[in-house]
């Protein structure tokens, strides 16, 4: 089957007359939610250092840095945004295909469609199609291409950038395919071991794959040729859905109901600004703590029982000198900041926060065991 051929040909004839109304309202939500997650990310030591470096490479003045004061190159503009639209874990996601296709898609189209002054429909099409592209090929391999070692939001989310910016630049059929297909070459490893590690470059990955599909588009845009079967691969076996797995990949859910049901319908909003593996701990923590009225020296102990896949991903807790990332992804500190704040925030993650005494010493109290009931 010509998985890539038959996404695409559906992504280039996209038009916003012809969209749903359910979809484009949820476009324009995914963009509204992405906005707000950078300005919830400039309190962050990591994220300012990052901004600096990249402005201080010296570039043009084509986009806006949303919430920076300055403009830059487009493709610093796009990382930039990728970057502060990632950092306080809160992007909007797809459950079944685990990446985050906000911090991707949407930095590369506004930061073209600025540049080339088109409107705000034109965006929001442009929005759907890469979301159809990411969310479809994460889809078709959850979840063993993160248990293979690599973050959809990276790899999955330069192919759909690719294809947003390719629909904003007017490229025709036959270009968006090898747009698509350079960004299967170009793309980050976006290493899961690292994320894991609790390393910051994670925050980098949306901006990574943002500038990428800008690049894959552009040189599209000027002949360069890709992969027409860049997705399912060929007899090479050197597809994406290939090369990327340990297991077999289900290709055919790129297709699957194409044009029928938006990807962008299936997309979640998180309200914490966490790990979504942390989120029930959260959520029963806060109304615990509201129920019984307890305050933090009442706390001797705290027992989580959660499913598998929580526990390995996110029951650990902060190591000594761990980063703001491995708070995002700790069931333990989350815990203990609802605890102590009865609010979980960007505030309650910030690398000043996670070393308070306070938090550690209660955090060191909580233990995550498996329930899958």
């Amino acid at each position: 089957m010509e998985y890539t051929q038959q996404l695409i040909r559906f992504c280039s004839g996209l038009s916003f007359d012809t969209l749903p109304e359910q979809v484009w309202h949820k476009a324009k939500l995914c963009v509204l939610d992405y906005v707000a997650n950078i300005y919830g990310s400039l309190e962050l030591d990591a994220v300012r250092s990052s901004i600096e470096f990249v402005r201080s490479l010296g570039d043009s003045e084509a986009a806006t840095a949303l919430g920076c004061g300055f403009k830059t190159g487009l493709q610093s503009a796009a990382f930039i945004n990728g970057l502060t639209g990632e950092a306080i874990e809160a992007q909007d996601g797809l459950r079944f295909g685990g990446n985050h296709s906000g911090v991707s898609v949407i930095p590369a189209a506004l930061a073209v469609a600025e540049t080339l002054e088109l409107t705000g429909k034109r965006l929001i099409e442009a929005v759907v199609a890469g979301y159809e592209v990411s969310n479809r090929v994460a889809a078709a391999m959850h979840p063993w291409h993160t248990l293979s070692g690599f973050l959809p939001t990276g790899t999955c989310g330069t192919l759909g950038s690719a294809v947003a910016v390719s629909k904003l630049m007017g490229q025709a059929y036959p270009v968006m395919l090898n747009a698509i297909g350079i960004a299967g070459y170009i793309l980050p490893v976006s290493m899961a071991e690292q994320l894991m590690g609790g390393y910051t470059v994670k925050i980098v990955q949306g901006g990574q794959a943002a500038g990428a599909g800008i690049m894959a588009a552009g040189l599209a845009g000027k002949g360069i040729t890709g992969s027409p079967f860049v997705l399912e691969g060929t007899e090479l076996k050197g597809g994406i859905t290939q090369i990327t797995m340990k297991v077999d990949a289900k290709p055919e859910r790129i297709t699957e109901r194409l044009g029928e049901h938006y990807s962008i319908n299936d997309v979640y909003f998180k309200p914490y600004t966490a790990c979504r593996h942390t989120h029930g701990a959260a959520q029963a923590t806060l109304a615990l703590k509201k129920q019984k009225g307890f305050v933090p020296d009442d706390v001797e102990s705290v027992e989580v029982f959660t499913y598998g896949v929580a526990a390995l991903a996110v029951g650990k807790g902060v190591p000594e000198g761990g980063s703001f990332v491995s708070a995002q992804f700790s069931i333990p500190h989350v815990v203990a900041a609802c605890i102590l704040d009865g609010t979980l925030g960007p505030a309650q993650l910030t690398e000043r926060r996670i070393v308070d005494p306070a938090i550690i010493a209660l955090r060191q109290k909580v233990t995550v065991k498996t329930d899958d009931e």
